[in-house]
Protein backbone atom coordinates (compact mmCIF):
# COMPACT_ATOMS: atom_id res chain seq x y z
CA UNK A 1 0.00 0.00 0.00
CA UNK A 2 1.20 3.41 -1.16
CA UNK A 3 0.95 6.09 1.95
CA UNK A 4 2.52 8.56 0.11
CA UNK A 5 0.49 11.94 0.50
CA UNK A 6 0.09 14.59 -2.20
CA UNK A 7 0.93 18.14 -1.83
CA UNK A 8 -1.13 20.92 -2.80
CA UNK A 9 0.06 23.66 -2.15
CA UNK A 10 3.02 24.72 -0.12
CA UNK A 11 4.35 28.36 1.27
CA UNK A 12 7.10 29.76 3.05
CA UNK A 13 5.63 30.65 6.73
CA UNK A 14 9.23 31.90 7.99
CA UNK A 15 12.57 31.74 6.40
CA UNK A 16 15.69 32.38 8.37
CA UNK A 17 19.54 31.77 8.75
CA UNK A 18 19.28 28.12 9.69
CA UNK A 19 15.79 27.01 9.30
CA UNK A 20 12.35 27.35 7.14
CA UNK A 21 9.35 26.69 7.45
CA UNK A 22 6.46 25.68 5.20
CA UNK A 23 2.82 25.24 5.48
CA UNK A 24 1.71 22.34 3.05
CA UNK A 25 -1.57 21.61 2.28
CA UNK A 26 -1.98 17.69 1.34
CA UNK A 27 -4.64 15.00 -0.01
CA UNK A 28 -4.45 12.35 2.61
CA UNK A 29 -4.99 9.11 1.46
CA UNK A 30 -8.73 8.68 1.67
CA UNK A 31 -8.88 11.84 -0.59
CA UNK A 32 -9.29 14.01 2.48
CA UNK A 33 -7.17 17.32 2.97
CA UNK A 34 -5.44 18.54 5.49
CA UNK A 35 -1.93 20.84 6.37
CA UNK A 36 1.66 19.73 7.35
CA UNK A 37 4.13 21.95 8.96
CA UNK A 38 7.45 21.60 7.95
CA UNK A 39 10.75 22.78 9.59
CA UNK A 40 13.46 22.36 6.66
CA UNK A 41 16.58 22.26 7.71
CA UNK A 42 20.10 21.69 5.89
CA UNK A 43 21.14 18.63 8.09
CA UNK A 44 24.30 18.21 10.17
CA UNK A 45 27.52 16.10 11.30
CA UNK A 46 28.56 14.92 14.49
CA UNK A 47 31.62 12.79 15.35
CA UNK A 48 32.47 10.64 17.89
CA UNK A 49 35.97 10.07 18.87
CA UNK A 50 38.24 8.30 21.15
CA UNK A 51 41.51 9.97 22.29
CA UNK A 52 43.91 8.34 24.44
CA UNK A 53 41.03 6.18 26.08
CA UNK A 54 38.56 8.88 26.80
CA UNK A 55 35.80 10.40 24.28
CA UNK A 56 35.46 14.63 24.01
CA UNK A 57 31.93 15.72 25.25
CA UNK A 58 31.12 19.71 24.57
CA UNK A 59 28.58 21.74 26.87
CA UNK A 60 27.30 24.23 25.14
CA UNK A 61 24.21 27.02 26.23
CA UNK A 62 21.26 25.46 24.22
CA UNK A 63 18.68 28.38 24.45
CA UNK A 64 15.66 26.18 23.56
CA UNK A 65 16.05 24.03 26.99
CA UNK A 66 17.52 27.40 28.83
CA UNK A 67 20.47 25.13 29.66
CA UNK A 68 24.07 23.65 29.19
CA UNK A 69 23.82 20.55 27.25
CA UNK A 70 26.37 18.02 26.45
CA UNK A 71 27.00 16.67 22.99
CA UNK A 72 29.36 15.26 20.97
CA UNK A 73 31.38 18.01 18.55
CA UNK A 74 28.54 18.71 15.67
CA UNK A 75 27.48 21.53 13.33
CA UNK A 76 25.23 22.34 10.39
CA UNK A 77 26.11 21.28 7.43
CA UNK A 78 26.93 24.30 4.74
CA UNK A 79 25.01 24.03 1.17
CA UNK A 80 26.20 21.02 -0.34
CA UNK A 81 28.82 20.66 2.24
CA UNK A 82 29.83 16.47 2.52
CA UNK A 83 28.76 15.19 5.71
CA UNK A 84 31.92 13.75 6.42
CA UNK A 85 33.70 16.87 5.64
CA UNK A 86 31.53 18.61 7.97
CA UNK A 87 32.06 16.10 10.89
CA UNK A 88 36.01 16.83 10.24
CA UNK A 89 35.74 20.29 10.66
CA UNK A 90 33.43 20.35 13.66
CA UNK A 91 35.49 18.00 15.12
CA UNK A 92 38.78 20.39 15.11
CA UNK A 93 37.10 23.72 15.70
CA UNK A 94 34.86 22.48 18.70
CA UNK A 95 37.81 20.35 20.12
CA UNK A 96 41.00 20.59 18.27
CA UNK A 97 41.07 16.85 17.29
CA UNK A 98 42.03 15.92 13.32
CA UNK A 99 41.58 12.34 12.10
CA UNK A 100 41.84 11.22 8.46
CA UNK A 101 39.64 7.92 9.91
CA UNK A 102 35.96 9.11 10.01
CA UNK A 103 33.12 6.02 9.65
CA UNK A 104 29.63 6.47 9.26
CA UNK A 105 27.87 4.55 12.33
CA UNK A 106 23.88 5.99 11.61
CA UNK A 107 22.33 8.72 10.24
CA UNK A 108 19.52 10.17 12.39
CA UNK A 109 16.40 12.03 12.11
CA UNK A 110 15.64 13.48 14.92
CA UNK A 111 12.06 14.57 14.76
CA UNK A 112 10.68 12.70 11.68
CA UNK A 113 7.10 14.27 12.24
CA UNK A 114 7.78 17.76 11.61
CA UNK A 115 11.09 18.31 10.09
CA UNK A 116 13.41 16.92 7.32
CA UNK A 117 16.64 18.03 8.88
CA UNK A 118 19.21 14.58 9.03
CA UNK A 119 21.75 14.01 11.38
CA UNK A 120 25.27 12.44 10.10
CA UNK A 121 26.94 10.36 12.99
CA UNK A 122 30.87 9.65 12.40
CA UNK A 123 33.20 7.60 14.55
CA UNK A 124 36.56 8.88 14.30
CA UNK A 125 39.54 7.03 15.99
CA UNK A 126 43.37 7.83 15.77
CA UNK A 127 43.28 11.69 16.83
CA UNK A 128 45.54 13.97 17.34
CA UNK A 129 45.45 16.97 18.51
CA UNK A 130 46.25 20.13 16.80
CA UNK A 131 44.16 23.46 18.56
CA UNK A 132 40.84 24.52 18.82
CA UNK A 133 39.25 26.92 16.61
CA UNK A 134 36.20 28.03 17.44
CA UNK A 135 33.82 29.79 15.37
CA UNK A 136 32.77 33.89 16.32
CA UNK A 137 30.33 34.03 18.78
CA UNK A 138 31.03 30.46 20.19
CA UNK A 139 31.27 29.45 23.30
CA UNK A 140 31.62 25.95 24.74
CA UNK A 141 33.80 24.20 27.17
CA UNK A 142 35.56 20.74 26.70
CA UNK A 143 35.73 17.36 28.89
CA UNK A 144 36.63 13.63 28.55
CA UNK A 145 34.83 10.99 29.68
CA UNK A 146 35.35 7.37 30.05
CA UNK A 147 32.67 5.36 28.23
CA UNK A 148 31.68 3.89 31.43
CA UNK A 149 31.19 7.44 32.94
CA UNK A 150 29.28 8.78 29.60
CA UNK A 151 27.10 5.46 30.04
CA UNK A 152 26.29 6.44 33.42
CA UNK A 153 25.60 9.85 32.02
CA UNK A 154 23.49 8.62 30.00
CA UNK A 155 21.61 6.43 32.43
CA UNK A 156 21.36 9.36 35.31
CA UNK A 157 19.92 11.97 32.32
CA UNK A 158 23.16 13.95 32.65
CA UNK A 159 22.96 13.56 28.76
CA UNK A 160 19.78 14.06 27.06
CA UNK A 161 21.20 15.00 23.47
CA UNK A 162 19.75 12.38 20.92
CA UNK A 163 22.86 12.71 18.05
CA UNK A 164 25.67 12.02 21.63
CA UNK A 165 23.08 9.18 23.08
CA UNK A 166 22.72 7.09 20.20
CA UNK A 167 26.14 7.78 19.47
CA UNK A 168 27.37 5.94 22.82
CA UNK A 169 25.20 3.35 22.68
CA UNK A 170 26.56 2.59 19.34
CA UNK A 171 30.28 2.34 20.53
CA UNK A 172 29.43 0.81 23.61
CA UNK A 173 27.54 -2.09 21.30
CA UNK A 174 30.78 -2.03 18.96
CA UNK A 175 32.67 -3.07 22.21
CA UNK A 176 31.08 -5.86 22.69
CA UNK A 177 31.28 -7.08 19.22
Amino acid sequence: MNMTEKTLSSKTVYDGKIIKVELDEVELLDGSKSFREEVKHSGGACVFCAHNGKIPLVSQFRYAYKKEVWEIPAGKLEKGEDPKACARRELIEEVGLESENLTLISKLYPSPGYTNEIIYIYFADNCKYIGQKLDSGEFLKVEYFTISELLEMAKSGEICDAKTLVAIYAYANSLKN
